[in-house]
C-alpha cells in the first residue's frame, strides 16, 4: 500500500489533482482498480496536507442479482460515506431497446449518473479506477465492435498519467 500512496501523492501533487478541502466521488464498481483507488484515496486524505474527503458511489444499474452489500460494509468499517445510485439502466438497455453493442450506451449512462449525483451531493471532483490498460482496451473495443475510434469517455480519467 506504501508504494500506492507514494504515487497518488505524486499525482496529486504533480498534476494538482485535488486541492484542499475538496470533497471526492470515486466511482466504485466492485472491481480491484475502483477498490484500491478507494482504498488509497481515503488514506491518503487523512494525512494529506489542507486534507480533503472521500465518497464511494456506486452506479446500481438494477442488474438482476447483483449483492452491492461487500462494498458498503467495507465502505462503513473503512469509515468511507457510501451512496448506491439506483438506475434501470439493465431493464432499458438488455431488455427494452435490447443492444447488441451495448458497451457504449453503457457507459455513457452510468458516467451521466455518477456525475450527477456527485455534483447534487457536494462532490467537485470524480475520481475513476481506470488506468492505461482501460484507455487502449476500450480504444480497440471500439475499433473492432464499432468501427470508430474512441477512447470511450470525452476526457483522460482522473489518474491516467500514473
Amino acid at each position: 500500500m506504501q508504494k500506492i500512496l507514494s504515487l497518488l501523492r505524486r499525482c496529486v501533487e504533480d498534476y494538482q489533482m485535488i486541492a484542499p478541502g475538496e470533497r471526492v466521488a470515486v466511482g466504485v464498481s466492485g472491481g480491484k482498480d475502483s477498490l484500491l483507488l478507494l482504498a488509497g484515496l481515503a488514506r491518503l486524505a487523512r494525512f494529506y496536507p489542507g486534507g480533503f474527503s472521500v465518497e464511494a458511489f456506486t452506479v446500481d444499474m438494477g442488474t438482476p442479482g447483483l449483492d452491492l452489500s461487500p462494498v458498503a460494509d467495507w465502505c462503513r468499517e473503512e469509515g468511507i460515506p457510501f451512496h448506491r445510485i439506483p438506475t434501470q439502466m439493465y431493464h432499458v438497455i438488455f431488455e427494452t431497446r435490447q443492444e447488441k453493442n451495448p458497451c457504449a450506451l453503457c457507459a455513457k449512462l452510468r458516467r451521466g449518473a455518477l456525475h450527477t449525483a456527485a455534483q447534487e451531493l457536494g462532490c467537485n471532483k470524480v475520481a475513476l479506477g481506470h488506468h492505461l490498460d482501460d484507455a487502449v482496451e476500450t480504444f480497440y473495443m471500439n475499433l473492432w465492435r464499432e468501427g470508430r475510434l474512441g477512447w470511450g469517455f470525452p476526457a483522460p480519467p482522473l489518474f491516467a498519467r500514473c
